[in-house]
């Protein structure tokens, strides 16, 4: 299964190397990466794909949910397809 990836929140040094460290030791694969900087805002979204998981998608979700709060930022993750259907005009 693929999924989107969010985080948001004030620029800081190591946002992309934890995120991503994370995903990696949890056995999740990037698929594409997209972040800018928006004035002092870090934003990025990315594709992952979740087949080699070493845990259920609910506790990805949690744990990335919970990085993000001792890190001082927002980061979400859904399914791919819900994303996409919530996003479909």
């Amino acid at each position: 299964m693929r999924a989107i990836v969010t985080v948001i929140g004030k620029d800081q040094v190591g946002i992309i190397a934890r995120v991503c460290a994370l995903l990696s030791e949890q056995g999740i694969n990037v698929l594409d990466i997209s972040q800018t900087i928006l004035q002092e805002y870090f934003t990025m979204i990315m594709l992952v794909d979740t087949q080699g998981a070493k845990i259920p998608f609910a506790e990805l979700v949690k744990l990335l949910e919970e990085e993000g709060k001792a890190q001082g930022l927002t980061i979400h993750a859904q399914r791919e397809d819900i994303f996409n259907a919530m996003h479909r005009i």
